[in-house]
């Protein structure tokens, strides 16, 4: 009897996993659409505002690292360079727990908007963890770590900013959730800033930092 049971639940393990997965992920989309009507981003100075006309759907809790690399100097000195896009992974609150909803790297842009003509070095890339839908985004404008309290608090940081998509992908089922996406800023960041030490030419140093990444769509 015993054995007959445990053959019976090993047989019904599969699909209890594909059911509480499945459950997972309708808690999470449904958290993020209904996070769209709740995400309040901080009031920012006007160089890294959002235009009007677009409004904030989504925000992701960042926890990443900002690459350098050692370079000579013109003086014969060395001196630390980014050399590389910020790498992160992006979560929202679920249950009390925190759930990955996007992955924050850098690609190729394969889905340029009209008149855009993309880096070979790639763009920075927002991917949804959800539907794999993408955002490529570019810099704007951007102010320094300590310089407004109110989004971008802490001194010695990496920089906020405002970020403009020149790209947009859906998933490969149709997915959507950053298909739509026109601009982030990314707020209250924490970290991430240049070395502070000394370096020999080559070496390499990954900064680990925070921020709140928040996601905007047109209006119409």
């Amino acid at each position: 009897m015993s054995s007959k049971f445990n053959q019976q639940a090993s047989k019904n393990a599969p699909a209890r996993i594909l059911f509480a997965t499945a459950l997972v992920l309708a808690c999470a989309f449904g958290t993020v659409n209904l996070a769209s009507a709740q995400v309040t981003p901080p009031t920012t100075p006007t160089d890294i505002a959002v235009p009007a006309g677009n409004s904030p759907y989504l925000v992701g809790h960042a926890y990443g690292s900002q690459g350098y690399t050692c370079l000579p100097t013109s003086t014969g000195g060395t001196a630390w360079n980014p050399t590389a896009r910020p790498e992160a992974t992006l979560f929202t609150d679920l249950f009390g727990a925190q759930f990955q909803i996007i992955t924050h790297f850098q690609s190729i842009n394969e889905k340029p908007k009209p008149g855009i003509v993309p880096p070979l070095s790639g763009n920075a890339t927002w991917q949804s963890s959800l539907d794999t839908s993408r955002v490529w985004a570019v810099k704007v404008k951007g102010i320094d770590a300590g310089s407004d309290p109110s989004s971008c608090p802490n001194s010695g940081s990496i920089q906020c900013l405002l970020l403009q998509s020149v790209g947009n992908a859906k998933g490969p089922t149709g997915g959507n959730l950053l298909f739509k996406t026109t601009f982030i800023q990314r707020l209250n960041t924490a970290g991430g800033a240049v070395p502070t030490t000394a370096c020999t030419v080559g070496q390499t140093q990954l900064q680990p930092y925070t921020a709140d990444y928040y996601f905007f769509r047109a209006d119409n």
